[in-house]
């Protein structure tokens, strides 16, 4: 540029180049092209010095002061010295826009209440930098006065309307704050904007490609983010306002992909919003279902994140969250999801396609995956979710088998359809985890034993088997010594067999040896001790033979 210029004949010649690059300048800015900057920069310092005006690059020069790179600084500093003076009105929204920074970060209530006039001024200001930044300054000042709210419903309404995405979106984000804090701002914005907010996210949602706000193919993920949050807000216990945000949710919850990220933040704030406003049980199926889709994500946040939400949708809509039991327990066994695609019937996700399993250790969404099938447990479905729990605690590592085994024992006392069931799945628990059981459970169990007098027999003989094949789990010979001393008559002589059981041949001898194992087992406490040496003494006036 300066070769052309100082090969100019004429100082009209000279006019026309400086035309020509001031408009490629002014095309760069426009652009937002941030690898030339410095560049444009130095040659609007050359185009000054020569006499041109080069106002229209005095904001350039605050964007370089405020990059990373040295070089940027360099020559940013150097055009704030040589392009604006004391007079330029760049310096005066400089200073305005430091001053409100340092309000919104340090403010007490007292300058809050001095303040806030002004900063309600700059609202209107026509600089969006100096909108945006005192829409933050006002987020600061209600919170620390609410009683000062109602000056700003007003002129927060107003930047709802803005196209710049900046002041956009902290105007969003001052709504919502002020509807947190005034009940009167709730009503007004529920009113007055809703319609605005559900066109403004419809409009984005069908915006084309736009590189200045794309993250991942999606136009601006944070703004879509604020108004979804918004949105719930002024939906929330208001049927008109969730009539009127219903279609938009519908089409952000399809039509957003969820290979991203971003994407499935927006997704998942859908969800919220979804499930937080008033009843649609279409869409709220539909959220749910996104759920479902997140528990097969290979990325252990969003599955966690997925499991909070369902815990809280299972309060509104308990059988759609029902349909992705079979999932959710994959995750309680600690298996996650791969990239191998594979017939997803094999996984019990019902048809179509799947994924790989591969076992996860990560013993926060097994535990929140457990504290989510709790939940799910009805009288209709306990016997088959047990089933598939008590599976699960052969795999399981000792610190989350503690956790399952107390799950499990709380549903079956809680859910138990009939005694026998209710015995049988205490013994499985204590053949495999006795060691994990807490005493109450145990002595709950002798008493339910104690009270079933047709059981008994049953009883009896089961523990006996257990006790032959689990003599490390230390509740399970409690329970198996109480019962051989209190009904080891009935388990010689089968007394009171029923029809599911395969007969046994016990002895005196077989029964009283049993008694003697527990004493003599290295890891038997006090406790299992004492125990047998009680039941030894009931049994040696049953058996008089063995005495």
């Amino acid at each position: 540029m300066i070769r052309a210029i100082r090969s100019c004949k004429t100082a009209a010649e000279e006019r026309a180049v400086v035309r020509k690059e001031c408009a490629a300048i002014r095309a760069a800015i426009s652009e937002n092209d941030q690898d030339y900057r410095h560049r444009n920069l130095a040659k609007l310092m050359f185009i000054h010095m020569l006499g041109y005006p080069t106002h229209f690059g005095q904001m350039e020069c605050l964007k370089l002061i405020a990059s990373s790179g040295f070089p940027e600084k360099r020559i940013g500093y150097l055009g704030l010295m040589l392009l604006l003076d004391e007079r330029q009105e760049v310096l005066m929204l400089y200073i305005i826009g430091l001053a409100l920074c340092a309000l919104g970060n340090i403010c007490s209530a007292e300058m809050a209440r001095d303040l806030a006039p002004e900063v309600e001024r700059l609202l209107q200001f026509r600089d969006p930098n100096i909108r945006k930044k005192a829409a933050l300054c006002s987020i600061r000042i209600i919170k620390k006065v609410p009683d000062l709210a109602e000056n700003f419903i007003n002129p927060a309404a107003s930047l709802l309307r803005e196209k710049h995405h900046g002041v956009l979106i902290t105007g969003v984000q001052l709504c919502t704050d002020l509807c947190k804090v005034s009940s009167e701002a709730l009503e007004y914005f529920r009113e007055k904007c809703t319609e605005g907010l559900v066109k403004t996210l419809k409009d984005m949602a069908n915006s084309p490609y736009a590189p200045e706000y794309d993250i991942a193919g999606i136009t601006d993920p944070f703004l879509h983010i604020r108004l979804l949050k918004l949105l719930r807000i002024l939906g929330q216990g208001d049927a008109d306002a969730s009539d009127c945000m219903n279609d938009i949710l519908a089409q952000v919850a399809t039509k957003i992909e969820s290979n991203k990220n971003a994407g499935n933040a927006i997704l998942y704030e859908c969800v919220g919003t979804i499930m937080s406003i008033e009843d649609n049980g279409g869409l709220r199926v539909l959220a749910i279902n996104i759920l479902g889709r997140f528990l097969s994500n290979r990325d252990n946040n969003i599955r966690y994140v997925a499991l909070n939400m369902l815990m809280k949708a299972i309060t509104v809509d308990a059988q759609a969250v029902q349909r992705h039991r079979a999932t959710i327990l994959e995750c309680v066994k600690g298996f996650s999801f791969g990239d191998i695609v594979i017939p997803s019937i094999c996984l019990g996700l019902g048809s179509g396609v799947g994924w790989n399993r591969n076992w996860d250790s990560d013993a926060s969404i097994r535990k929140k995956a457990l504290d989510l099938v709790y939940l799910l447990v009805n009288e209709s479905n306990v016997k088959p979710l047990t089933k598939e729990l008590i599976e699960s605690l052969e795999a399981s590592d000792q610190e989350f088998k503690g956790v399952l085994t107390a799950k499990i024992c709380s549903l079956v006392e809680k859910f138990s359809p009939e005694k026998i069931w209710y015995i049988d799945q205490m013994l499985k628990v204590l053949s495999e985890a006795g060691n994990f059981v807490k005493d109450e459970v145990w002595h709950a169990l002798i008493v339910v034993i104690s009270n079933a007098s047709d059981l008994h027999g049953y009883s009896v003989r089961a523990l006996y088997r257990a006790f032959q094949t689990s003599t490390e789990q230390e509740t399970l010979v409690r329970v198996a010594v109480w019962c051989i001393g209190e009904y080891g008559d009935m388990l010689v002589n089968n007394v009171g067999m029923l029809d599911i059981e395969e007969p046994i041949t016990v002895t005196e001898s077989d029964a009283v040896d049993a008694l003697e194992v527990s004493i003599k087992r290295l890891n038997s406490d006090l406790t299992t001790k004492a125990m047998a040496l009680i039941a030894l003494l009931k049994l040696s006036s049953r058996f008089p033979s063995c005495s």
